[in-house]
């Protein structure tokens, strides 16, 4: 492999501790010493972030292979599709697909507004400051309850589980089979009996729907959580945005802020050339949404939260919050509904920030490094 320039290692261990301790200033660093730069982890990587890097890895699913990525290393995403690699890969995303696209989404609206606005902190009086993370955890994990069992799945079993991806590293990545088993237990109960106009109902009978209702619920929880965390932060120190027209590029502009799947990986199964870099097979080989998102050549100012910037379009391959081409995110449509029945109902008072750090930290998913203090007035 061509010779690639890497950010400042330390000696012996590489970048693995740099990685432990602190992966997004890492990435900042490698970014900075070119397009597709290098790493010493517990095994060579390359990482490139340009659009032209991001359509090659991402587009040629037989040569970027999901087994052996990152995701193999939590229990909590190493099942169900998004650990498929072809053939099966493409098969098994044609039965899920009509049941996560937003037509086939439509149907959960109304629930999903029910809960945002039973979750809404009183205006009048002020129900006094609110921490948007965990305001948001709680809404989120209650919308997926509803979206996949209308709400039948029992809410502590299921808060037990998602818990440890709110943990820093290792928390996520630790096997908890006890409790898996108890979760796989509890979705076969409700597929058995699933309630009508659920997800639940629509994967019943699906050779493999527990697995992929387990990874679904890990998948769409901390990342969406975490995403209206930073919205509701970003519109109580903004509110020309607090308008329901806005919603959308409001979204828009925290996801390119804030990509919940920050970095990607893949194996190369045979050797390849990616932009003009050589790389043999076998290659632990990175994408990062984050970097490619905060690129001034693809989008001027890119620490400033301007969702404006969506009237002039989007760079191709170059926003890419869920992922792209046919490993694009499954559940993009839930995502983007659960953002906003849970945001629209803060548009009827006034939001504030009181304190807090939205700075990005990294686990599994992006995430803000302190507190989100928020509050809600008439």
């Amino acid at each position: 492999m061509t010779t690639l320039p890497a950010p400042a290692a330390t000696p012996l261990v590489g970048h693995l501790w740099r990685w432990s301790t602190d992966p997004v200033r890492l990435l900042a660093d490698g970014a900075r010493t070119g397009d597709v730069f290098r790493l010493r982890l517990w095994r060579p990587a390359v990482v490139g972030y340009t659009p032209d890097w991001n359509r090659a890895v991402l587009g040629d699913l037989d040569t970027f292979r999901s087994i052996g990525s990152l995701s193999g290393l939590t229990p909590y995403l190493s099942a169900g599709v998004v650990y498929r690699d072809q053939p099966e890969h493409d098969p098994r995303r044609r039965e899920l697909n009509p049941h996560f696209h937003s037509r086939g989404l439509a149907h959960l609206t109304d629930r999903l507004d029910q809960i945002a606005h039973a979750a809404l902190p009183p205006a009048d009086p002020p129900a006094g400051p609110v921490e948007a993370l965990a305001w948001a955890s709680g809404t989120v994990r209650r919308m997926l309850n509803a979206a996949f069992f209308g709400g039948a799945l029992p809410d502590r079993l299921l808060a037990a589980f998602l818990h440890p991806l709110q943990q820093p590293v290792p928390g996520p990545m630790l096997p908890r089979p006890m409790l898996f088993r108890r979760l796989d237990a509890a979705i076969a109960r409700v597929l058995a009996d699933p309630p009508p106009g659920t997800l639940a109902h629509a994967l019943a009978g699906l050779d493999g729907a527990v697995a992929e209702i387990r990874v679904g619920l890990a998948a769409g929880y901390d990342t969406t959580a975490h995403t209206l965390a930073w919205a509701l932060w970003h519109l109580a120190g903004a509110p020309e945005w607090c308008r329901p027209e806005a919603l959308p590029q409001v979204m828009d502009e925290v996801l390119r802020l804030y990509p919940a799947g920050w970095l990607g990986s893949r194996i190369t199964a045979r050797a390849v050339t990616v932009t003009g870099v050589p790389i043999p097979a076998g290659t632990l080989v990175l994408y990062s949404p984050f970097l490619t998102h905060r690129d001034p050549r693809l989008w001027p100012d890119p620490l400033a939260f301007k969702p404006d910037r969506f009237d002039e379009g989007r760079p191709a391959w170059g926003f890419l919050p869920f992922s792209a081409g046919r490993r694009t995110c499954l559940g993009a449509h839930l995502a983007r509904a659960m953002l906003h029945a849970a945001l629209t109902p803060w548009f009827t008072g006034k939001i504030t920030q009181v304190d807090g750090d939205p700075r990005p930290a990294a686990a599994i998913a992006l995430r803000p490094s302190g507190p989100l203090w928020i509050e809600r007035h008439p």
